[in-house]
């Protein structure tokens, strides 16, 4: 799995299975060569169970084109050689079809390998966001509560403040008398 997105050890991953790839063809493309079998690109790719597409790419198109040229300067062609039988063509075609099927076998594998693997990146990357959701609800919650006790802290006060100012007001009412009496009985 790949959680961060990292998308080098995937690269490197690709590379190895390219290059081994490319190996494979060219040990192919000498063993071929050694049995004198003829020499096509589909034969080469068939045996060295590659896309056809590989071995017409830069750097093995030359390898293979240059043993088509020394197959053909080593061996004259047969007058002899008579067109491939009917069951041979039917055995071919059979293989063909085989190797498709591996082969979209493979593909349908690998495509829900990678639909786990992308799904569980995806369910890593949500798994965070849940996480920070919950500790943004959390504190919420908290600062939702510290509102409710200043305001009922506030209330308090006000009805606090208010009593005072009546209280205040009612002192110096009494105070005023109190000085008007004094200077009246004067």
């Amino acid at each position: 799995m790949n959680p961060r997105g990292n998308p080098a050890p995937l690269a490197e991953a690709r590379r190895r299975h390219s290059l081994d790839k490319r190996a494979r063809v060219l040990a192919v493309l000498a063993t071929l060569e050694k049995q004198g079998k003829p020499l096509t690109f589909a034969a080469v790719a068939r045996a060295a169970r590659v896309s056809t597409w590989l071995t017409y790419a830069p750097g093995v198109r030359e390898h293979i084109e240059a043993a088509q040229l020394r197959q053909a300067h080593s061996t004259p062609p047969s007058a002899t050689a008579s067109p491939p039988s009917h069951l041979s063509l039917r055995s071919e075609l059979e293989i063909a079809r085989q190797e498709i099927k591996e082969l979209r076998d493979e593909r349908d594998r690998l495509q829900a390998v990678l639909r786990r693997q992308l799904g569980q990146q995806l369910d890593a990357i949500h798994a965070s966001d849940a996480a920070a959701r919950a500790d943004l609800n959390a504190l919420n919650q908290d600062l939702t509560r510290q509102l409710e006790e200043a305001a009922s802290e506030n209330a308090t006060l006000r009805a606090r403040i208010t009593a005072l100012e009546e209280d205040l007001t009612a002192a110096r009412t009494s105070l005023r008398r109190m000085i008007r009496t004094e200077n009246t009985a004067r």
